[in-house]
């Protein structure tokens, strides 16, 4: 992706240890949510109703991901996987604390739990669960790990005016950087191409044994071998390969045999390419403020998208393309870029696999943050704090800060060069 900064970035990397990359969860009140400390509901805003039937609470976890926490919380009380709720997901590598809620299960019963690197830092009665976007932001301590030149992050912070590009960063498009592939193909009807891109594709696969495998049936369009040596843990690829071999090739009932959750993300990922590609071009020509859409902001001074079209221009927003997005509303560089996928809004109303149809929706070009500094704990080591609103990625202003191993849209899709 193109830097939005221009001086010379420190290099170095970030992940080492939980330890080293910190999330605290800003609620819906604006109240960062502080590491080992403990907090009742009246200290956040928080409304108690001791007959509600969801135990809300602040989780505090070190090296686990949010859903298999709350999972191994909710089994040590009794229930189940859809008795959770979160505001949103956090890193694995990372010692975060964030809003989330069970239910059926009582406030008394979750502050007792004990867990290895998981904490309950206060629980209370609730009528309401927590439920994803209920948060404003999360604020972060990254160290970067090998860092020079960092006499340059007030510079960057002072060529970046506040505001980063909003791009979604590489885990949007899946571990082989394939996903908007995937789905480029499903939107223009070809859902053989999109089956074995989905099977055979090796861009940026790591694993010997899968580029092995993926290769072989690329060559031999042999389904029923393939089961034979198809490695076990990719499951989905084994589902769908099972499916072409036992059932024929219908490749929409083969697309389907994976889990929605799964072949959602291929549509998704074309949304994040083509809105990266707009966003880029506009960091490139400089033309944030001629943006055909504007937001407020919230009581943190975050993007608040309620508040589209408000007075003041405070955020330039873009469309995320659906087949309900608005022709008036649709930029030039989000109509260059459906052109060189050769897709039309109307597309991702996908009559093929209508459950995997997007309306489309918006997301601030540019993201605010807040409360930015940086300490110098060694020769080579350097500590980063921000704030970023919900759906930012901390790795984009990191990005700007290391200039370092930059998103490169075109791995991504190719047709979207310029």
């Amino acid at each position: 992706m193109l830097y939005l900064s221009s001086s010379k970035g420190t290099g170095g990397e970030i992940k080492r240890s939980p330890d080293e990359f910190i999330v605290k969860e800003i609620t819906r009140t604006g109240k960062i949510l502080e590491l080992n400390m403990q907090y009742s509901p009246e200290q956040l805003g928080m409304k108690v109703d001791p007959e509600g039937k969801f135990a809300n609470f602040v989780l505090q976890k070190r090296d686990w991901n949010t859903i298999q926490a709350l999972q191994n919380v909710a089994k040590r009380l009794g229930r189940g996987v859809k008795s959770i709720g979160y505001a949103g997901m956090k890193d694995r590598t990372a010692t975060s604390t964030q809003i989330a809620s069970i239910f059926g299960v009582s406030a008394q019963a979750l502050a007792n739990v004990n867990m290895k690197d998981i904490r309950v830092n206060g629980a209370w009665q609730s009528k309401n669960p927590v439920e994803l976007g209920d948060l404003l932001g999360n604020a972060f301590e990254i160290t970067i790990i090998g860092s020079k030149n960092s006499e340059n992050i007030p510079k960057i912070f002072e060529e970046l005016g506040g505001r980063i590009p909003n791009y979604f960063d590489a885990q949007r498009f899946g571990n082989r950087l394939n996903n908007a592939k995937v789905g480029t193909f499903i939107l223009q009807n070809r859902l053989e191409d999109a089956a074995m891109e989905f099977l055979t594709g090796t861009t940026n696969e790591n694993n010997q044994n899968a580029v092995a495998a993926r290769n072989k049936l690329k060559e031999e369009g042999d389904f029923g071998a393939a089961l034979e040596y198809f490695p076990g843990y990719l499951k989905h690829e084994r589902t769908m390969i099972y499916h072409l071999a036992k059932e024929g090739t219908d490749f929409a009932k083969a697309l389907r045999s994976i889990p929605r959750g799964i072949s959602i993300l291929f549509i998704h990922a074309v949304e994040a390419a083509i809105f990266n590609y707009a966003a880029e071009r506009m960091v490139k020509e400089n033309a944030f403020e001629d943006s055909k859409l504007f937001c407020g902001l919230d009581l943190f001074g975050f993007p608040d998208l309620e508040k589209l079209g408000s007075a003041g221009k405070e955020v330039p927003v873009s469309t995320i393309i659906g087949y309900e997005t608005k022709e008036e509303e649709i930029n030039e560089y989000e109509r260059e870029a459906l052109e060189k996928l050769g897709i039309k809004k109307e597309g991702f109303k996908i009559r093929s696999m209508p459950e995997l149809s997007m309306r489309g929706t918006y997301r601030p070009l540019l993201a605010p943050f807040k409360e930015e500094k940086y300490e110098q704990l060694s020769e080579d080591l350097v500590k980063v704090s921000f704030a970023l609103p919900s759906g930012a990625y901390a790795t984009i202003l990191l990005g700007e800060i290391t200039k370092s191993s930059p998103l490169d849209l075109e791995l991504v899709s190719p047709m979207l060069k310029f």
